[in-house]
C-alpha cells in the first residue's frame, strides 16, 4: 500500500463521526496530520521527510495487558492524514482497535557510528497520538491502490498529540516538541 500523497473525497467522514478532528481540544484523541502541518509547517516537513525516508518504521502499541508491544510497520502520507495499515487480524491492528494509543519511532536508515552523525543530520523523528480506524467500506476502497492490497485489511489514521525531532545542531543535542494548539517548543542540551 504505498500511495504517497494522494487525496481522497470523503477521508474526512469518520473525523467528524468521531470527533477526532480539531485542534487538539477533544480529550487528547489528538488532531489530523494537516492540523499540524498547519501550526508547525516546518517541522512537520522534516518528521515527514524522516517517514518518507525509509519504508519501514517501529510502531508501539499497548497489549490487552497494559504491556508495551513493538511492532514493524510502513506507513503512508495520504491527503490530510497520517495512515497506517495492516493484515486483517495482525496483532498490532488489535492493539489500536482497543486502545488507539501509540508512538511511532522513523526509521533512521543505515546508521554506523562513524557516520551517525552525517545520517542522523536530518534528525530523529517520533509521534504519538490515537489511531483511528477507518471502516467505511467505500473510504477503505478509495484509499486502494488497484489490487493492493489483493484483500481485506486495516487501516488507521493515525492523529497527532505529540511530535518530537531530535537533531545533533552545533555541538548539542536540538529537541524540537509540538503538541496541538501550543506550539512549537525548543530545548537545546549540550
Amino acid at each position: 500500500m504505498s500511495g504517497g500523497t494522494g487525496t481522497l473525497e470523503g477521508m474526512d467522514t469518520m473525523e467528524k463521526q468521531s470527533g477526532a478532528a480539531g485542534t487538539g481540544t477533544d480529550e487528547g484523541r489528538g488532531v489530523p496530520w494537516a492540523v499540524f502541518e498547519e501550526e508547525a509547517p516546518e517541522l512537520a516537513a522534516r518528521v515527514r521527510g524522516r517517514f518518507e525516508r525509509t519504508l519501514h518504521h517501529v510502531l508501539a502499541t499497548l497489549r490487552s495487558d497494559g504491556a508495551p508491544r513493538v511492532s514493524g510497520t510502513e506507513v503512508q502520507f495520504y491527503g490530510r492524514h497520517l495512515t497506517l495499515g495492516s493484515m486483517p487480524g495482525a496483532v498490532k491492528a488489535r492493539d489500536l482497535q482497543r486502545d488507539g494509543r501509540f508512538a511511532l519511532h522513523a526509521n533512521p536508515g543505515e546508521v554506523t557510528r562513524e557516520d551517525a552523525e552525517e545520517a542522523m543530520g536530518d534528525g530523529d523523528a517520533k509521534v504519538s497520538g490515537t489511531a483511528v480506524e477507518v471502516t467505511d467500506p467505500e473510504e477503505l476502497e478509495a484509499f486502494r491502490e488497484v489490487g493492493v492490497p489483493p484483500g481485506p485489511f486495516h487501516l488507521f489514521r493515525l492523529m497527532p498529540t505529540g511530535v518530537v525531532l531530535t537533531s545533533v545542531e552545533d555541538g548539542g543535542l536540538m529537541i524540537r516538541h509540538w503538541r496541538p494548539g501550543a506550539g512549537v517548543a525548543e530545548h537545546r542540551r549540550t
